[in-house]
């Protein structure tokens, strides 16, 4: 089975009061210095925040560099019922 690679941009402490297990927190201020991590992961990989608009600036962002990446929205969006 492939590992999904799930990154929350959210900040550190938005992430330590909630987030999806097993995701992996990068803060969007933090992606562009982080662009080799992203480039060893598997992809696609789906990016999440709040809402949808960090995640999706993120995307943008990750995609001009030729990563493989997704916007998942909303962390709560990716969580079972």
């Amino acid at each position: 089975m492939r590992k999904v690679n799930v990154v929350d941009v959210r900040t550190k402490e938005e992430f330590r009061n909630g987030h999806l297990e097993g995701s992996t927190n990068i803060p969007l201020n933090e992606v562009p210095e982080n662009i080799e991590e992203f480039k060893k992961m598997n992809p696609p990989i789906t990016l999440v925040c709040k809402s949808g608009y960090r995640s999706g600036e993120a995307v943008n962002y990750l995609r001009q560099f030729g990563i493989d990446c997704i916007n998942g929205g909303g962390w709560t969006n990716l969580l079972d019922d």
